[in-house]
């Protein structure tokens, strides 16, 4: 499920970035921890002021709280804008 997750994650900010920023360079970060996974979709585009979520960033709150993380959208560090989810690794049944 975590697995699917990301890769939901992220297909819809790619597709964002394709809509609202067409051009924009962007970094996909994804980065495995002992209890989570984090992944970041950042582009370079312009700079968003307060964002508002439409059916896809819901989506992906949804499904990724729906697992037990976090999703965090907004302007960038150094502008732009980025999606940053964070989920917990599945545990595997032994």
């Amino acid at each position: 499920m975590t697995g699917h997750a990301v890769y939901r994650v992220v297909q819809e900010a790619l597709t964002n970035v394709v809509k609202h920023a067409p051009g924009a360079e962007v970094r996909v970060r994804l980065a495995t921890r002992a209890d989570r996974v984090e992944v970041a979709v950042v582009n370079d585009g312009r700079s968003v002021g307060d964002v508002v979520e439409g059916m896809g960033l819901t989506g992906m709150r949804e499904r990724v709280e729906a697992l037990g993380g976090r999703l965090r959208v907004g302007a960038g560090d150094e502008g732009g804008f980025g999606v940053r989810a964070e989920l917990p690794v599945e545990e595997v049944a032994a």
